[in-house]
């Protein structure tokens, strides 16, 4: 059976070692390298906690001696704590100490574990496994936040944000306009005849270009806009400090992304176009105006022979704009 532990290193966990003490430091350390672990070296307290303030990737498990001159290892466990740091950092305190009451105010004051010196070196290692064996569960842990946190917020067949999502952070850039007086745009985006695309091809070959579509879309808008799936075929875009030329520019090239090129999907090559209805909307904007008048643009796009971009009533301070055809493919 191999000696390689499933809860040791592939290479990139780090720990800090701080130790005034050369010899017991430079031994720890070789043994730690040994075991496959990145080891940062810390001589006292002062520049453990200063390593910790200024690491970017924080080294997820710490080595403190107790007894240590500038900042012993009681008072780095107090401040790693009360920073609350979003990945968890274990802490192994070290001491000659082997009282009761010592290793009661060691774990008060933040440790996770003890070790007494001199202490066995495969106790070391299985300390060190043992918390190892929490991180790993505590980033499995936040892993799985993050995935539900994305499933709840995005398109589980498209990956861009969901309706729920998008159109919270409508109201959100409708609120920023309001502060700083800045425009603020809708697209909705249909696919032309999807049903007909779902009828000829197949509902997979409709879901590959639906996921091609999202693409296109978000590649042509600006990397600070968001794009969403508003329902169906249907697409939104929300442009923030987007002007109506802006509108009109941006609504444009997102029809031409989408129909330049077919969209391939298991070995078809499928014609796509879209429909675009665009508003912008100013100060204190509804959100239900905007986007009702953005869909009224959209419905005259439709209306009027479909690939094209028709910019609706902006809704504004400023007296609206009529409605105007803004383009159509060939």
């Amino acid at each position: 059976m191999s000696d390689k532990h499933l809860w040791e290193p592939n290479g990139c966990q780090k720990i800090l070692l701080a130790d005034d003490d050369p010899i017991c430091r430079r031994l720890v350390q070789k043994r730690l390298q040994d075991w496959g672990y990145q080891v940062i070296l810390a001589e006292d307290g002062r520049r453990a906690w200063e390593i910790l303030q200024q690491s970017e990737e924080p080294p997820s498990l710490i080595i403190l001696d107790w007894l240590m001159p500038g900042m012993n290892g009681i008072e780095i466990c107090c401040k790693i704590r009360q920073r609350q740091q979003h990945s968890y950092q274990y802490i192994l305190l070290l001491s000659g100490k082997d009282e009761k009451q010592d290793v009661v105010a060691g774990l008060d004051a933040g440790a996770d574990d003890y070790l007494t010196k001199p202490f066995d070196v495969g106790e070391l290692r299985a300390r060190i496994r043992s918390g190892m064996r929490i991180i790993s569960l505590q980033q499995q842990l936040i892993q799985a936040q993050e995935d539900l946190r994305f499933q709840a917020t995005h398109d589980a067949l498209t990956g861009i944000w969901g309706r729920g999502a998008v159109l919270d952070l409508l109201s959100c850039e409708l609120r920023r306009g309001r502060r700083t007086e800045a425009y603020t745009g809708v697209l909705m985006i249909d696919l032309d005849h999807f049903k007909n695309i779902n009828d000829s091809y197949g509902h997979l070959a409709g879901d590959d270009v639906l996921k091609q579509t999202a693409s296109r879309i978000t590649r042509a808008v600006r990397s600070y806009d968001f794009v969403g799936r508003y329902g169906g075929e249907e697409f939104i875009a929300i442009l923030s400090n987007c002007s109506v030329q802006d509108l009109r520019t941006i609504g444009e090239r997102t029809r031409q992304a989408v129909a330049e090129l077919p969209i391939l999907t298991g070995g078809i090559r499928v014609n796509v176009t879209v429909s675009i209805g665009g508003a912008v909307g100013l100060y204190g904007t509804p959100e239900v105006d905007l986007l009702a008048a953005a869909d009224a643009a959209l419905y005259e796009a439709k209306r009027t022979g479909r690939d094209r971009v028709v910019l609706g009533n902006h809704v504004a301070t400023a007296p609206a704009l009529e409605n105007q055809e803004v383009s159509q493919g060939s």
